[in-house]
């Protein structure tokens, strides 16, 4: 990913990233306690936003946390981010609440302290070169991540460490099993095409609600392609026909090869090229809609 962008927004507050500081003793730090969102931004409008942040007040409540901003300040911190940056093209917003520093380090009682609220934004994250045209390979791998997957929490050394097993496959995903069901991918939603139909394991504690999953589903509604919530085992992964990521800052892309080996016939296949070109209609349609 390119580097971010030079102004940030911290504590109330606009500064240049670089120069953003916080406190060692911010409980994000000792302690992984807070949530975050990514929401990407086509053309100056972020997309989903209403969706996002319901995602991120319902992390920080799954947390025993209140939302420290109302969502029209929220509004206000997207649009300043946006026009300070002054940059062209699609970006996408990082935000991320701690519960904050209290002084000294403490399991529990939860401190009522100010909340620590951050926010950056980047350029738009450059695809894998052919991503599009031959699709994208990944690997399986069994998933080690905590037992709260529908929470947003930046306790993410399970995923670095999943992804880095990616990586070190030269893979671009790994795509996580638990108890022989397909639950997430490090850091996307998986979809899978099984007879021309559809198929995402529902929502539950062991996989994070996406709201790229949320534009998938009506889109293929649109696109006439069944689609349905359901469990899929490692055999049904093995056997698909077309398996799909969705996230945020990748919208949708083919996994054409897994644990190398071809998913279905090697290339993207049709499935995912009605959703793929959905998705794009569907946010050239938001252009220029209030948001």
């Amino acid at each position: 990913m390119g580097e971010p962008l030079p102004i940030c927004y911290l504590n109330g507050g606009y500064l240049p990233l670089r120069e953003a500081r916080i406190s060692p003793l911010d409980r994000g730090f000792l302690y992984s306690d807070g949530a975050y969102e990514v929401t990407p931004v086509y053309g100056g409008r972020p997309f989903r936003f209403t969706q996002h942040h319901d995602r991120l007040t319902r992390s920080l409540s799954e947390i025993r946390m209140t939302d420290p901003l109302p969502r029209d300040a929220w509004r206000v911190v997207y649009g300043e981010l946006i026009a300070r940056n002054e940059t062209p093209g699609d970006l996408y917003i990082y935000v991320q609440v701690t519960r904050g520093a209290e002084y000294g380090r403490n399991h529990a009682p939860l401190p009522d302290v100010p909340r620590t609220v951050f926010a950056f934004a980047a350029p738009w994250p450059t695809a894998r070169a052919g991503a599009l045209e031959n699709g994208l390979p990944a690997v399986t791998a069994q998933d080690t991540r905590w037992a709260r997957c529908d929470i947003k929490s930046v306790s993410l050394l399970a995923n670095v460490l999943l992804r880095q097993l990616a990586c070190d496959e030269s893979a671009t995903e790994a795509i996580l099993l638990r108890d022989g069901q397909l639950t997430d991918a490090s850091a996307s939603s998986v979809h899978v095409v099984i007879g021309g139909e559809l198929r995402t394991p529902p929502n539950s504690w062991k996989l994070l609600p996406g709201t790229t999953r949320g534009v998938i589903e009506e889109i293929a509604g649109q696109a006439g392609v069944k689609w349905r919530a359901a469990s899929v085992s490692e055999a049904e992964l093995r056997g698909a026909d077309e398996i799909l990521l969705g996230a945020a800052t990748r919208e949708i892309q083919p996994v054409t090869t897994l644990d190398g080996r071809p998913v279905g016939t090697g290339k993207p296949g049709p499935v995912w090229r009605k959703l793929f070109d959905g998705y794009q209609d569907y946010k050239r349609a938001l252009a220029g809609t209030p948001w």
